[in-house]
């Protein structure tokens, strides 16, 4: 099984779906620059650890933040559940903490699409 069938069984193709999918794989790239790249900058002098795991993890955040327009607008949801979203993201494991949360949502979200 490939790791896209993989992901599809985990990930809905909806807009919370995707926000979830974009909230943990940014969430790892935060704690890989926070954990290993930053140490291997400044224990080892590799400061390139940090230029392009930030790289990576800059091109993440800036998908993360469309991910979570889109279900802003989308969904509806208020500012305050947006901002606390926003907010997660600058936090280590903040996104993983709203995942449980956002995928309760999901699961109502797809009972309520109708059937193909």
């Amino acid at each position: 099984m490939t790791h896209i069938c993989r992901m599809k069984r985990y990930f809905s193709n909806t807009a919370i779906g995707r926000l979830r999918m974009t909230g943990i794989i940014e969430g790892i790239s935060f704690l890989m620059l926070l954990f290993i790249a930053m140490p291997l900058k400044y224990f080892a002098d590799i400061p390139e650890a940090v230029k392009y795991t930030g790289w990576i993890h800059g091109l993440l955040f800036i998908a993360y933040l469309f991910a979570l327009l889109q279900v802003k607008i989308v969904q509806q949801w208020p500012l305050k559940k947006a901002v606390i979203a926003f907010l997660a993201s600058l936090i280590p494991f903040g996104t993983f903490v709203l995942d449980a949360e956002w995928k309760k949502e999901e699961k109502q979200v797809l009972s309520l699409a109708p059937i193909k």
